[in-house]
């Protein structure tokens, strides 16, 4: 494999996995999101309930706990995954503009664009080319 088809690759891999990355972090907040609204309803569940101790369920068990511990259980659960979750979403942003940093200035909208935009930013980082270059896909930018 020739060092311009490397570089390419290198990139589109890079770029992949920055994409990843994303999918990844934001699964982890859906997931969380939807525990912490189960947790939500626990608690509405708990304010409606007029016994003293009532049955939880933890992994394939059944506990009888009084109504006081279980809902400060889940309420610091609550706070937990509130906790998880902004940290994902300040993370979330910041592998956002990577990945839009690694794809360029606009998104792509397939796999040609991709393939442009990548040989346009090796193209800009000097990979290619010494001197000036006319690009047929970015008319009269000079490279930076």
């Amino acid at each position: 494999m020739d060092a311009v088809s490397q570089l390419v690759l290198e990139h589109l891999t890079e770029v992949e996995e920055a994409a990843e990355e994303v999918l990844s972090s934001k699964q982890q907040v859906v997931e969380l999101d939807s525990r912490r609204n189960r947790n939500r309803e626990a608690l509405s569940a708990l304010r409606t309930e007029d016994t003293e101790k009532v049955k939880i369920c933890f992994g394939n068990m059944f506990l009888k706990l009084p109504k006081l511990k279980t809902r400060e259980m889940i309420q610091k659960d609550q706070e937990q995954l509130d906790k998880e979750i902004n940290e994902l979403r300040k993370g979330l942003k910041a592998k956002v503009n990577r990945l839009n940093e690694l794809q360029g200035t606009c998104p792509p909208s397939g796999p040609v664009t991709l393939l442009q935009n990548t040989l346009s930013h090796l193209m800009l980082r000097g990979y290619f080319f010494s001197g000036p270059i006319k690009s047929r896909f970015f008319p009269g930018q000079q490279p930076g």
